[in-house]
């Protein structure tokens, strides 16, 4: 197959005359310029064709794009000629103008400033979430629309045609050599049916430590070894398929099928995706992007079946090879003309722009000018008609259309928010289910962000009714991870916390009638310890409070070794059996040694009222040691050893009662912040500025309203009074003349006061200098020229102080009954008292 520049069958025509073929340019020029073509989808309807604020190359063509589409429905014609078998190609679409377009000018390198868009991961991703899918008119049939990119990220639906063009255009923006492809796919791609897929979210359930004994034991017994026949275990693995066979054979009836019915459009659905080619932005192999996931495929993937051409903004290829067994066997060199048929010939592709650059770094400009003059000029791609793309941070926050997005896996259901759009900031929900039909629920896993309490994860088990919580740190308590059946009840509470607690505890589990707490790099190197209760543990103020030994049956602690200390002295377990008043202790391994030395201490009984206190003899104590001479310990060290294993009983008995309340305390705090959640707005996103922006407007309307109001109750001398007096609205007359005299009075006495401090400061003023005076009198023989001078200063501010003082007292004086009389004058005008004081 030939292109429109060289071509068989035109060199076989006879030559037409020259006047024919500019009558022909004409014509065609009239056809494509302003071509109108109305489109079977109602978002084409609803926007305005005639927007005059709308670009021109939106309404209408270029001279070079009107060359361009008579190219190609040439190409088009030679196409269907040549390969009568094979379906149209997609050249020359209409927009959202009704405006016929050529797709590669359709497409606009982007290079957005947005960091999350500088990878193909980060665009896809957007894409995917950004848009909502419009099925295709006809599964099997090209559209006949292919709207802008700046429309589609205005209205978020889009054909997986206009998906690919988006995806391809911001790919091309960052330096990626992508091509849109029109081919065909499978009926789940198509259709954007994930139901059949494994959610990427959905992993196994986090196993929990609940005890210590459940841990191995490295000291465990090994099991045998099984003395079986190979020969008879090769057997068994060939008769395996029979039973795997029977064992389906014995399903449940009822049990639905996982699978569908098979495609009858099976290679006929059209697809449009996106191929990323290897060579640039350290792309090391081929392979494609489906735009409506946002997922990465290989190029042998068995979803993509057939491809019918690809094109960028730089030219439009063509497929010549077989696709009878996908695309896993295709050749992707565009610049093969015996795979790939181009429609312009010696158009610029990627390879030539980097050749170019390279040439321009080796040669001279100058040489490269004269180069490219004797070049002949082929035609290029015109530029594109689309307006600028623009992503801002907003829609990147906002993500999905309308803020949420549900997509449904296979026996799951994934829920996308965006933040600040819930209350209690959730972003993402996840709901596995037990059956295919998603009635069933097994667990409900939930995803946070900007919450004051810190929470970042909760997984609600529906089979156990199990809740757990995972928070990040900084929270109250150093709370990392909390799992428990009710908030509300007394059940099993497992809690992690931050290693940076000053006890240094790490986990604590409580269950009904025992707590486990775990430690770790303690300075006293324990690591363990598990009580035992009497009876039923309840969080409330009343039991948490009450005397231990009623509560507690046992203390277990346990600890590293200490290698500073000898074995037979460095404790590795001590049992405080507080109902039976013994203490036990066992002592670490020697190297040499495989059985601990221990002792048992029995606590003398404290003085009651009845009889006196207990004591202590060496028959209280019960020893084993390992390795040392019979020389019995001495009864003073025995006992000072019960004495202080007896403090640490103390201290060990009033740390479990501070756990006892800290795990109350978390649990109501826990009660409290699912009451109120708040969250916290981030200045640095768009909701955030948003609210600082409004919340800021709001503080300073209340302030201009406060100022206002302070304003005008500084012109009414009437207000601290009628606050004060606590008078009626209207006045009464006796109010009126009451009020009157009271405010005369008032004013009266502050002039009386202010003439009194002026008064007092010019009495102390003059004292100052007759004290000065009387001082100077006595030591002017002995005084220094600096002190004269020092002297001299003094007088002349202490005299300029007494004028200013005389003067103002003088003013005042003058002005005091003026300002009287225009008071009294003031009030008798005041609408309030007006009608009270005339008659």
């Amino acid at each position: 197959m030939k292109t429109v520049v060289e071509s068989e069958e035109e060199e076989q025509q006879p030559t037409r005359d020259p006047e024919e073929e500019e009558e022909e340019d004409r014509e065609l020029e009239r056809t494509f310029r302003n071509t109108q073509v109305s489109a079977p989808r109602q978002l084409l309807l609803s926007l305005n064709m005639a927007d005059s604020s709308s670009p021109e190359s939106h309404r209408t063509n270029s001279a070079a794009q009107i060359r361009l589409l008579s190219f190609a429905n040439n190409f088009q014609r030679q196409f269907s000629h040549l390969s009568p078998g094979r379906r149209p190609l997609l050249l020359g679409p209409i927009n959202e103008f009704g405006v016929q377009k050529f797709v590669s000018t359709t497409l606009r390198a982007t290079a957005t400033v947005q960091p999350e868009l500088f990878t193909w991961g980060g665009c896809a991703e957007f894409v995917a979430s950004f848009l909502s899918l419009e099925p295709l008119d006809s599964p099997v049939d090209l559209p006949s629309y292919l709207f802008s990119p700046a429309s589609v990220l205005a209205t978020q639906r889009a054909t997986c045609f206009e998906f690919a063009t988006l995806l391809c255009s911001l790919l091309l923006g960052v330096n990626y050599d992508a091509y849109c492809v029109s081919g065909y796919a499978d009926r789940e791609m198509c259709l954007l049916d994930q139901s059949l897929q494994h959610c990427p979210l959905l992993d196994t359930p986090v196993q929990s430590v609940i005890s210590e004994e459940s841990q191995e034991n490295k000291y465990k017994e090994k099991p045998q070894r099984s003395l079986k026949s190979h020969f008879m275990t090769q057997e068994d693995q060939k008769k395996e398929p029979s039973a795997e066979a029977a064992l389906l054979e014995n399903l449940k009836p009822d049990e639905p099928s996982e699978q569908r019915p098979a495609d009858r459009l099976r290679g006929l659905r059209l697809h449009c995706w996106v191929l990323l080619l290897a060579g640039s932005r350290s792309v090391q192999e081929n392979f494609f992007i489906d735009p409506l996931t946002g997922l990465s495929y290989s190029t042998g993937s068995a979803h993509f079946l057939g491809i019918e051409s690809v094109w960028n903004n730089h030219n439009y290829y063509v497929n010549m090879q077989d696709c009878g067994s996908g695309c896993s066997e295709m050749v992707y060199d565009l610049e093969d003309v015996n795979m790939w048929e181009p429609l312009l010939f010696g158009a610029t592709c990627k390879k030539q722009l980097i050749h170019e650059v390279l040439n321009k770094k080796l040669h001279k400009m100058s040489q490269d000018e004269e180069l490219e003059e004797l070049e002949e000029q082929a035609f290029e791609m015109p530029r594109s008609w689309v307006s600028d793309i623009s992503i801002t941070k907003k829609d990147l926050e906002t993500r999905w259309p309308g803020g949420h997005k549900l997509t449904r896996y296979r026996k799951a259901e994934l829920e996308r928010f965006a933040p600040y759009l819930r209350p209690n900031g959730l972003i993402t929900r996840l709901v596995s289910y037990k059956d295919l039909d998603c009635k069933e629920v097994l667990m409900v896993k939930e995803w946070y962000q900007h919450r004051t309490d810190h929470l970042e994860e909760r997984e609600v088990n529906k089979v156990d009714n199990v809740t757990t919580e995972r928070f990040k740190r900084g929270r109250r308590f150093d709370l990392l991870f909390h799992r428990y059946e009710s908030l509300s009840t007394d059940g099993v509470h497992e809690m992690k916390f931050c290693s940076i607690r000053v006890d240094n505890l790490v986990q604590r589990l409580v269950s009904p009638g025992e707590m486990t707490e775990t430690f770790q790099r303690r300075a006293d190197s324990l690591y363990y310890r598990r009580v035992n209760f009497g009876r039923h543990v309840q969080f409330t103020e009343e039991h948490v409070n009450s005397e231990p030994a009623t509560r507690l049956i046992q203390v277990v602690e346990r600890f590293h070794r200490n290698c500073s200390k000898p074995a037979n002295e460095d404790v590795a377990e001590r049992i405080f059996l507080l109902a039976e008043r013994r203490i036990e202790v066992t002592y670490h391994l020697d190297a040499d040694t495989f059985i601990p030395s221990n002792r048992s201490f029995i606590k003398p009984r404290e003085a009651t009222e009845q009889k006196k206190a207990e004591d202590f003899t060496q028959d209280m104590v019960s020893s084993f040691m390992v390795g040392l001479s019979d020389t019995p310990v001495k009864t003073l060290v025995l006992y000072e050893m019960l004495v202080s294993l007896m403090k640490d009983e103390e201290m060990v008995v009033h740390q479990i009662e501070e756990s006892l309340k800290e795990v109350r305390d978390i649990v109501s705090c826990r009660e409290e912040e699912e009451g109120d959640i708040q969250l916290v707005f981030c200045p640095w996103t768009t909701t955030g500025a948003a609210r600082a922006r409004s919340k800021r407007q709001e503080m300073e309307r209340q302030a201009a309203e406060e100022q206002s109001w302070l304003h005008e109750n500084e012109k009414d001398i009437l207000a601290p009074l009628l606050m004060r007096l606590d008078f009626t609205d209207p006045l009464s007359a006796d109010d009126a003349k009451e009020l009157h005299q009271e405010c005369l009075s008032e004013f009266k006495q502050k002039l009386v006061e202010d003439a009194n401090l002026i008064q007092e400061r010019y009495q102390n003023e003059t004292q100052e200098l007759q004290k000065k005076q009387q001082w100077y009198q006595q030591n002017q023989l002995d005084m220094t020229e600096q002190q004269e001078d020092e002297y001299q200063t003094y007088c002349s501010d202490r005299t300029r102080q007494i004028r200013v003082a005389m003067r103002r007292l003088k003013m005042h004086q003058e002005e005091a009954p003026l300002k009287y009389r225009a008071l009294d004058e003031r009030l008798r005008e005041d609408p309030r008292l007006a009608p009270h004081l005339l008659s």
